[in-house]
């Protein structure tokens, strides 16, 4: 397999990352379950290193942070007589001022994104045009939001899962040099034939790792490129793979 490099502009950071986890698992960000937050960071960042993603190297500084609160959290407290008894530092506390902090610039710069994009499909009428709900309606409707380069790592990891559960016992092994280009020209065959969708795991038709990586390579790429778009109606949800009305138009 050909090495690739994908840059997605949504990939902003591991602080961005645990948010992410955190709001996956519904927990409080006040109270994080440090133990199995870092589990689930680490497949992140093995995931990236599988896909030869390019990893900034405080993804990996943050890797250590977790694993380093963790250790101080499963060490025992040094026992104090009750006259003497400070209340101990929690280990995440810093961590938890930086996340929060973060998520509140995060979440101004998202309210700011949002009246901007507000104002693109609004426009000023004159006081001799009819008020018209509908078409109003109809241009304010909000578009379906696209996944983020986590949520499609999300759907990386339940892709092997799925392909290790239905594995066969033996498995012939044929070594083949896939490009990628070859396989975004297939994807976008595959979406034409079906009519422009499809589910995503239907773009995975072999189960060789090789062509697994490669194909979820082209997707990014496909995705970065706005050819494609994925959607997801729900949390967990099976994601919807969709050509975009240009590369419908220009076929």
């Amino acid at each position: 397999m050909e090495r690739y490099n994908v840059h997605i502009d949504t990939f902003q950071g591991p602080l961005d990352l645990l948010l992410h986890l955190i709001h996956q698992a519904e927990v409080d960000i006040y109270d994080i379950p440090v133990a199995s937050i870092t589990e689930q960071y680490l497949r992140y960042v093995q995931a990236m290193q599988e896909l030869e993603l390019d990893i900034a190297s405080e993804y990996l500084v943050m890797a250590a942070t977790l694993l380093e609160i963790k250790s101080k959290m499963l060490l025992p407290g040094d026992p104090e007589p009750e006259e003497e008894y400070i209340e101990e530092e929690d280990p995440r506390e810093e961590l938890l001022s930086r996340l929060v902090e973060y998520k509140k610039y995060k979440e101004a710069a998202e309210a700011l994104r949002d009246k901007e994009n507000q104002g693109v499909v609004q426009y000023a009428k004159g006081p001799s045009m009819e008020y018209d709900d509908a078409a109003q309606e109809a241009d304010t409707a909000a578009l379906p939001e696209e996944l983020t380069l986590f949520d499609m790592l999300d759907a990386y990891q339940k892709l092997k899962e799925r392909v290790r559960y239905h594995a066969p016992k033996t498995t012939k092994i044929k070594g083949e040099e896939i490009s990628i280009e070859e396989r975004m020209s297939t994807i976008l065959a595959f979406l034409h034939e079906r009519k422009g969708s499809s589910g995503f795991f239907e773009l995975f038709p072999s189960r060789e790792k090789a062509h697994i990586v490669v194909s979820f390579l082209a997707v990014l790429e496909l995705m970065k490129t706005r050819q494609i778009t994925c959607v997801q109606s729900e949390n967990f949800e099976e994601i919807k793979v969709y050509q975009t009305e240009e590369e419908l138009v220009s076929e």
